[in-house]
């Protein structure tokens, strides 16, 4: 019966994902790219200033700044899909897929802004009058109440969407591979079951603090995470420094041709990449402006250009990362090994001693802050489709899913998130399709006086 359902959810997380979503993610990040004229990438450094607290106002509407709200995106992004997704990319996919994983993200980029800036300049409030930012409220106060079945569309599917089942799945494997088995512990389901408890209990102290806690930690963590990382993944490719012209240009030509892909399999490669990218930096999905909508601003546009930041971040800093070591210590040719055994295979040989450890200890923040954004985010669907005075009740049901997911197969979990994830990005980009006049006319607005400004 399982095994059934396995198929089925696999089955269900392929199609979701197929050609059209794809066309409409990327075909759309284009649209958005050319119908900004490219205005948005030359103001990076504004970004910085933003983001560094040069523009931030006490007296704001929102509940967190925009380093908070940044923190808390990225939590959500930069988390397992950084280690085994990328893994996953490059084992089916084959190298080249991380050249699609950057032009995703660099078109991401653009999507980020304008769903972002959305975020802010239609947030609405819940039923307890609370400001709130995201999709759902975005098709609410921008498209008009009649558009509301797409709000909701998007709530439920945000809610399963969300659930931990890939970050615990995977956090528990890596567990039992480098501290449980090495001792003697058999992964059994009690042992699983044990370590998914344990994620449980460190997931709850956090999440139940609500969005102000969940952007303190991830403030605290995210940083620290993403420098310990760069400096294993450094370290390993200093030690293969003479085989990084090869990778790189191993990752270009296979982008082209998919010849180490079995089969030369192009479209599965572009596939792989795209797809890969999209659940890592989730542009166009719709999570991340639930997050930047909370930011304390009045002033959409500079959301926006602080989303711009994630994808850069996200994908073409922190999953070029991973590629690049898998790619350089040959591991990437074991494809018949659970995707985050061949991560922990290139830091193991590649870092004798400490790598396997590193690779824990990352892998820990990364999956845990993850679950603490996701969580944030599947209450807010929670509170928009029953009322955000019964939205902590989904809290429950999501550190239970956290046990689950620690026990069951891979290929289900991923099925189903894989699925109502890819559903998401549907309501998220036909808003956004219909306000995008609304951003560019605020964004000349903005940058007009800007212009003067720094004049």
């Amino acid at each position: 019966m399982f095994q059934h359902f396995e198929e089925i959810a696999v089955a269900f997380g392929n199609l979701a994902w197929g050609p059209p979503l794809l066309i409409l993610l990327v075909g759309g990040g284009l649209f958005f790219l050319g119908y900004a004229r490219f205005i948005p990438y030359r103001y990076l450094g504004h970004a910085w200033d933003i983001l560094r607290g040069k523009y931030d106002s006490p007296d704001d509407p929102g509940q967190i700044d925009h380093y908070e709200a940044l923190s808390t995106a990225l939590a959500a992004t930069v988390g397992m899909g950084n280690i085994s997704g990328v893994a996953v990319a490059i084992t089916t996919g084959g190298p080249g897929a991380l050249f699609w994983m950057w032009m995703s993200a660099l078109v991401g980029m653009a999507t980020k802004f304008f769903t972002c800036t959305l975020a802010v300049m239609y947030r609405g409030e819940d039923s307890e009058g609370e400001v709130q930012g995201g999709p759902m409220y975005v098709i609410r106060e921008g498209m008009g109440k009649k558009f509301n079945w797409l709000a909701v569309f998007f709530c439920i599917c945000g809610m399963i969407g969300t659930m931990p089942f890939f970050q615990a799945n995977q956090l528990t494997q890596l567990i039992h591979d480098i501290a449980l088995t090495p001792n003697g512990v058999v992964p059994t389901d009690l042992s699983k079951f044990l370590v998914g408890f344990g994620i449980l209990v460190l997931v709850s102290l956090v999440i139940f603090g609500g969005i102000t806690r969940i952007g303190t930690v991830a403030g605290k963590l995210v940083p620290t995470m993403v420098v310990v990382y760069a400096l294993s993944v450094s370290y390993i490719l200093v030690t293969h420094l003479p085989e990084i012209p090869a990778a790189l240009w191993l990752i270009i030509e296979d982008a082209f041709t998919g010849e180490a892909v079995l089969g030369g399999a192009l479209g599965s490669l572009i596939i792989a990449g795209v797809r890969r990218a999209a659940f890592s930096n989730e542009a166009g999905i719709g999570t991340a402006p639930m997050a930047h909508g909370a930011a304390k601003t009045d002033e959409p546009i500079r959301e926006g250009l602080i989303a711009m930041l994630g994808p850069m971040i996200d994908t073409i800093i922190v999953c070029t990362l991973t590629a690049l070591a898998i790619i350089v210590s040959g591991d990437w040719m074991n494809s018949n090994e659970e995707a985050i055994t061949v991560t922990l295979r290139a830091f193991g040989t590649s870092i004798p001693f400490v790598g396997e450890y590193l690779l824990l200890a990352c892998a820990a923040i990364f999956s845990l802050t993850t679950m603490f954004s996701m969580s944030y985010y599947g209450t807010k669907c929670a509170g928009y489709l029953f009322g955000a005075e019964n939205q902590r009740y989904y809290n429950f049901f999501y550190v239970m899913s956290i046990v689950v997911g620690a026990m069951v197969q891979i290929d289900a979990a991923l099925g189903i998130i894989d699925g109502c994830y890819a559903l998401m990005a549907i309501p998220t980009m036909v808003s956004t399709f219909y306000l995008a006049p609304k951003v560019m006319q605020a964004a000349n607005e903005y940058f007009r006086k800007l212009r003067k400004e720094t004049a």
